[in-house]
């Protein structure tokens, strides 16, 4: 029997698909790894609320229920009645977007991710972190998003954030119908219209939400350490710009940048927002931790 004919279209999607499925548990175990380090650095928000974990005891005071007594403590004190109180672990909605463009497939080395994988990591670790804490997360897109929450949560987010999906008109994100107070994190190089995109936080905080945009970079696109003949190709387009002498604009790129930068920090700042850098040639860990502080603030600030 001749054994069944494949073409070329049906070949490139099973090589997609096989390329989609093994990159998945790899990116999960990276940033679990990492999302490992940086929880060892946390012990609890130290704040009174619902919730199981035990934090301290504090004198019984009137309008405290009557079953929030620790009779075994007061018991060792005469004439005083203690209550037992527990950390805050109310669940809050965090939702995260990540750049879809072709912008952030770039790296500058081949030692170095790309930042669209190092801003995966980021997303998918920070998902993590954030289960793990009891907290709902989910992707921030267009239509009804849905939170997810509870150990498989990470996956959930993972699967839903599409690591092999490119769209050049997604440069900035949506305007998703989301509660009123949540927290929102944006991760992405904002080499984008600063217009719309200002546009689009303002409407989020405008409805209440508190945030943290993190930007992305290779160690390249700030320093602009290219010399002599030198040719710029678009990664979103066809353009491309060729230079006799790269050094000769390196000064006014520099300062051109971090005009973009200060921008970006003054948007942010004006919001009460926190801005974040990061470069894929230092540790995820360093982004992470400075996320999931500025998170941890936020929602101090709104008890």
């Amino acid at each position: 029997m001749p054994k069944p004919r494949h073409d070329a279209a049906t070949a490139a999607v099973r090589h997609a698909a096989e390329k989609a499925a093994a990159s998945f548990p790899a990116l999960m175990i990276e940033a679990e790894r990492i999302a490992q380090t940086v929880s060892a650095g946390f012990h609890g928000r130290r704040r009174a609320g619902p919730g199981e974990t035990f934090w301290q005891h504090r004198p019984y005071a009137f309008g405290d229920s009557v079953s929030a007594i620790d009779w075994r403590q007061s018991a060792r004190i005469a004439d005083r009645l203690y209550v037992r109180q527990n950390e805050w672990e109310a669940s809050a909605a965090v939702w995260i977007w990540r750049d879809a463009s072709r912008s952030l497939n770039y790296t500058s080395s081949a030692s170095r991710p790309t930042k669209r994988r190092r801003a995966d990591i980021l997303a998918t670790a920070l998902a993590i972190l954030l289960s793990q804490a009891g907290e709902r997360v989910g992707i921030l897109n267009e239509g009804a998003p849905r939170p997810f929450h509870g150990r498989s949560a990470p996956v959930r987010f993972l699967e839903a954030l599409e690591i092999n999906h490119f769209d050049d008109q997604a440069s900035n994100p949506p305007i998703a119908p989301i509660s009123y107070g949540a927290r929102l994190v944006v991760l992405s190089d904002f080499f984008t219209d600063i217009e719309t995109l200002q546009s689009a936080i303002d409407i989020y905080a405008g409805n209440g939400a508190s945030g943290v945009l993190v930007q992305v970079i290779d160690p390249a696109e700030e320093d602009f350490p290219f010399r002599g003949r030198t040719e710029f190709r678009d990664v979103e387009g066809t353009e491309r710009r060729l230079f006799g002498d790269a050094s000769s604009v390196a000064t006014d790129y520099r300062t051109r940048f971090q005009a973009h930068r200060e921008t970006l920090t003054g948007i942010a700042k004006r919001l009460g927002w926190t801005f974040i850098a990061h470069r894929t040639d230092r540790p995820p860990q360093t982004a992470l931790l400075a996320l999931y502080a500025a998170l941890s603030n936020l929602s101090d600030q709104k008890q």
